[in-house]
């Protein structure tokens, strides 16, 4: 079995793959040569920069991929954003000599008109740097070699090359993605493998389970790789008979599949999904297919594991930073087999002490989906000012705990999951605030995340109470209370909630009924026809436009209308 090229030979000649087909541009076959022109322009235009690192965000996989090895060639450093967010881009791009992509001065590749070799580089020196999720907490800087990447990627080659079936043609497979390339799963599995194993890179991307539907009919041989957030929702009424075939393997990363999201996905693609374990720290460390395996990790190749004294995973591997030195984890496990399988039993950091007891949040979250109303929860610790900390819990709810909370309100809902829990938490560490979401909210990476969590606590904004949704349509009542932060500071005389602030209500809203990932840049015809007011109670009507990727949103209450308009993505 082929094991793929060095990444730092990739664009280079010596690597012998200049008819390779590299992807499909508006139905054209691309290339190695046509990529390596791509390269040298990014090269080119990378060589002009005087400073270190340059801030990368593409939406379009392959023209990232050929700035990555550009910015590679030429001595750079590229710095993946996560996301494009106001509050990312005022941290970040001081700290840069350049900019590429989908960003403010974002330079562009050159025309280069000479085959001028491209110079190697070092992969012991050359690096890039990307950040974590943040699902245990703040996204974190992380600096990877790559050597590191590229130790990574023949692992995957070595663990799941021939997983695609021997007569299909390496270059004749087509990547589908619904993650992005900006983080280290997309990255490894979209563009960095691909290219090194002589396979299309990862293109055709997929915002919605239709979207994946649709592009699975336009080739006889897929990988699809997608997350947990995906393959856990996928709609079963969809026509999947045809498109089963087609499909080679499916992938999942980014965060625990639950059972019934692996059960789902074998059901409707024909495939129990290859989970890979591990994090942006670590690389992966271990994968699994549940129709196989169970809950048993099996270790990638070049894999080590232990287990410390506290029980805690302890890794080795040329993934890491140091590769003789062990890495310790936050994770619980069971060894197997000698060392080389394990079983996870959750995360030592989700230990917590309230009210002076030891309380597991990831135990809570179990019990609580387990209940027929739940499909999905998580737990957060609500931290205030001279107020005891205190356990905030978020539930995705099933069609039945949306039918219960809808015919029993929130009290009786919260009472309900109160005395599921009473049996396996003390009293005094039960959750005393609880939030219903329709879709868990999720970065770009499709990770739930710590931040995204908390800010459905804060009083910014009011607790929803979801009246009714469908796939296309939500409504949804806000009670605005005096308490509310937002008020505070703005027009004390005459308090109301600013216009600024019912928009950030709109996109919040919006992320939280529909299962829409990205970011809304802008909104137009916007219409603010009368103040919020404390005491209002609003009601929102939310509609999604699939054909403009839009939001239409309109806020009314018993005095009559406040605002509508439409959000949209994009610059």
């Amino acid at each position: 079995m082929k094991q793929g090229v060095a990444l730092a030979d990739v664009a280079l000649a010596s690597a012998g793959a200049e008819n390779q087909f590299v992807a499909t541009v508006d139905g054209r076959a691309l290339q190695h040569a046509d990529w390596v022109r791509k390269v040298r322009g990014w090269h080119a235009a990378f060589a002009r920069v005087s400073g270190d690192e340059v801030a990368f965000y593409f939406e379009d996989a392959l023209e990232f991929s050929a700035a990555l090895w550009g910015a590679w060639h030429a001595g750079k450093t590229p710095v993946l954003l996560s996301d494009v967010q106001p509050s990312t881009l005022e941290q970040l791009l001081p700290t840069v000599s350049a900019t590429a992509g989908l960003l403010p001065n974002a330079l562009t590749a050159l025309d280069v008109f000479e085959d001028q070799p491209l110079p190697p580089f070092d992969m012991h020196s050359a690096q890039l740097v990307l950040f974590t999720s943040g699902s245990t907490g703040k996204p974190e800087r992380i600096v990877k070699k790559v050597r590191q990447l590229d130790a990574e990627v023949h692992a995957l080659q070595a663990a799941f090359g021939s997983s695609f079936g021997c007569a299909v043609a390496a270059d004749s497979l087509q990547v589908l993605a619904t993650v992005s390339h900006q983080h280290i799963y997309g990255l490894l599995f979209r563009v960095l493998w691909p290219l090194s194993a002589g396979r299309a890179i990862g293109t055709r991307f997929a915002r919605y389970p239709e979207e994946v539907l649709q592009q699975l009919s336009q080739a006889e041989n897929n990988v699809l790789i997608s997350s947990p957030a995906m393959l856990s929702r996928l709609p079963e009424h969809l026509p999947w008979g045809d498109a089963r075939t087609r499909l080679k393997a499916v992938f999942s990363s980014g965060g625990p599949l639950a059972a019934q999201g692996s059960e789902l996905a074998l059901s409707t693609l024909g495939h129990s999904p290859t989970e890979v374990f591990g994090s942006s720290e670590t690389g992966g460390i271990a994968w699994r297919r549940r129709a196989e395996h169970g809950d048993v990790w099996q270790t990638l190749p070049g894999i080590e594991v232990r287990l410390n004294d506290s029980g805690l995973l302890a890794v080795r591997s040329g993934h890491l930073v140091d590769p003789a030195n062990w890495w310790e984890t936050a994770d619980r496990a069971e060894p197997l087999s000698g060392g080389a399988s394990f079983v996870l039993q959750g995360r030592a950091d989700r230990i917590v002490k309230i009210a002076e007891k030891r309380v597991s949040l990831t135990a809570m979250e179990q019990r609580l989906q387990s209940h027929e109303f739940v499909k999905l929860a998580r737990a957060v610790l609500i931290e205030r000012a001279n107020l005891p900390t205190r356990v905030g819990m978020v539930l995705e709810l099933s069609e039945a705990g949306w039918q219960a909370l809808f015919a029993q309100g929130r009290q009786a809902m919260g009472q309900a999951m109160r005395d599921w829990l009473a049996d396996a938490v003390e009293r005094v560490a039960l959750p005393r605030s609880w939030r219903y979401v329709v879709r868990m909210p999720m970065n770009e990476q499709s990770k739930i995340t710590q931040q995204s969590l908390l800010a459905l606590f804060d009083p910014l904004m009011p607790a929803p109470q979801w009246l009714s949704r469908t796939e296309l349509e939500a409504h949804v009542q806000l009670q605005v209370v005096p308490e509310l932060r937002v008020l505070e500071g703005h027009f004390p005389q005459a308090k109301l909630i600013p216009g600024v602030a019912q928009l950030h209500w709109a996109v919040t809203l919006a992320r939280q009924a529909f299962d829409i990932p990205g970011v809304y840049a802008r909104a137009e015809v916007v219409k603010f026809q009368q103040p919020i007011l404390p005491g209002d109670t609003v009601e929102v009507q939310l509609k999604r436009i699939i054909e403009k990727d839009a939001i239409q949103f309109a806020f009314t209450s018993s005095r009559g209308a406040h605002a509508s308009g439409r959000l949209l993505k994009g610059a």
